[in-house]
């Protein structure tokens, strides 16, 4: 229905007499005033900043994906019992029914060969791999619990991000943006930044907005050239003549919005208007050359150069600028064993060097700013390792894990969650899930629920349903919350 008409359906008498109480004259007054504003002023901002129905802990997310899923047994999940057990054929009761990506047959089990040691006043097990980490386990809420439905990349990445496992969902990050709209009128409200030069498993679909308006998809910049792609002025073209170009485009879009009534028409006259503005905002934010040499330091980050230590420097700055969901993906981190990068003893210990630091500078930064309490950081991958030798590599000298759903690990930071604290088990050999089991539906319910939204009320209706991030999934899961 025309959003005219709707808006008239839904008057009667009362609600006339009313909003007319001041007089018909100020009705005449108000349409004229109406009539003589500028175009852009009357069209709706859809990033327009809103408060959450609920209280909200966090403001605005950081999500570290590292793609490929890093090893959780190397890392984070200590197992003595696999250690002692190391090449070992894998009992039949843990392989029965299950498949996997490259393996078949008998496995080997594969005890970890990192050394590990409790850390923070939580005691958090964590690996010789991310010796920064160690120093902030005190801010890290582990969930040790996790569990997916998908065991390919692809398909548990858009489960992670989308609700689905199938291409055609608003992500994560749009459903924030769409729910919490932009602080900062002259940015994005959901930015991606992209390392090791590779898009995420599940494409775009990983930050898309799916069936919601365009304008809450994700805007993937860029930390060596053009921050944004085509957002540039073409050659011979001055700022001056840009404004006049989209005057005009801006005029037309009206008269199709007046004329069809149609929701992206709209969303196109504010996506335009925002590109103009992030002409001068975005350079700006994103140069990381106006951070002190201290802090370039503490990140490991360079000025110009493309690396996962420049984004998530440019993440906090980002989140400081009122940017309310900011998305990093990573890729390399899929070890199962098929050359030297992907073993996990050296191979882990250089990938684990371009992230540990970083990511431990950026919960420094935020708590020293004052933001970390309202910014809740997310790192993790699509699924876990497992806890024998990948099928493919088991008879060479590099030791590299298969694809694992059944459990793994994945961290929060600031943003209302826990502190120093460890949540769920697994059994003795991380084959499964003893204690506390957290979906992925689950995760994206408290994710919501500490943004002040409730993941079952957060829907849009599409093709006469209403659908929501969590799908008819999803709890949200108390015991990782501040009291």
């Amino acid at each position: 229905m025309h959003p005219h008409c709707e808006r008239l359906q839904q008057l009667t008498r009362r609600h006339f007499l009313q909003q007319s109480s001041l007089g018909l004259g100020a009705v005449a007054l108000a349409s004229l005033l109406e009539r003589d504003a500028p175009a852009a002023s009357r069209a709706e901002n859809p990033l327009a900043p809103r408060r959450p129905p609920l209280p909200a802990r966090a403001k605005r997310v950081i999500y570290l994906h590292l793609t490929g899923s890093p090893p959780n047994l190397d890392l984070f999940d200590y197992k003595p019992e696999l250690v002692k057990l190391t090449g070992e054929p894998c009992p039949d009761e843990f392989l029965k029914g299950k498949r996997f990506a490259f393996t078949s047959g008998t496995p080997k089990l594969l005890g970890t060969p990192r050394q590990f040691a409790q850390y923070g006043s939580g005691g958090l097990w964590m690996s010789d791999a991310i010796p920064h980490l160690h120093d902030v386990a005190d801010e890290m809420c582990v969930i040790h619990s996790m569990n997916t439905d998908q065991f390919n990349h692809a398909p548990a990445e858009l489960l992670m991000y989308t609700g689905s496992p199938r291409s055609g969902r608003p992500s994560l990050g749009a459903w924030v943006t769409y729910g919490l709209g932009s602080e900062n009128e002259n940015l994005p409200g959901f930015v991606v930044l992209i390392s090791s030069g590779v898009q995420p498993n599940g494409g775009k679909n990983s930050f898309g907005s799916g069936f919601l308006p365009s304008v809450f998809q994700g805007v993937q910049c860029r930390s060596q050239g053009d921050p944004v792609l085509y957002v540039s002025d073409p050659k011979g073209m001055d700022r001056d003549a840009r404004r006049l170009s989209l005057d005009a485009l801006r005029d037309l879009n009206e008269m199709q919005a007046v004329e069809l009534g149609h929701p992206e028409t709209r969303t196109r006259i504010a996506q335009y208007e925002l590109a103009f503005r992030m002409q001068v905002s975005v350079p700006e934010v994103m140069d990381i050359s106006r951070e002190s040499p201290q802090t370039l330091e503490a990140y490991g980050a360079q000025p110009g150069a493309s690396s996962f230590a420049n984004n998530c420097l440019l993440a906090r700055r980002l989140a400081e600028n009122g940017v309310r969901y900011v998305q990093l993906f990573d890729w390399g981190w899929d070890f199962h064993g098929t050359g030297p990068g992907e073993d996990i003893r050296d191979g882990l210990t250089k990938k684990c060097a371009t992230m540990d630091k970083p990511v431990a500078a950026l919960i420094r930064d935020l708590k020293e700013r004052g933001m970390l309490e309202e910014t809740l950081i997310i790192w993790g991958g699509e699924f876990g390792r497992t806890p024998f030798r990948e099928g493919r590599t088991a008879g060479g000298n590099i030791l590299g894990r298969d694809h694992y759903p059944d459990c793994y690990t994945m961290w929060l930071a600031g943003g209302g969650a826990k502190r120093g604290f460890s949540y769920g088990e697994t059994d003795e050999l991380g084959f499964s899930v003893t204690a506390d089991q957290v979906h992925v539906h689950d995760l994206q319910a408290t994710i919501l629920h500490l943004l002040g939204f409730d993941h079952q009320r957060l829907t849009f209706r599409f093709q006469g349903r209403d659908f929501r991030l969590t799908d008819v999934h999803g709890r949200v899961v108390r015991d990782l919350l501040l009291a």
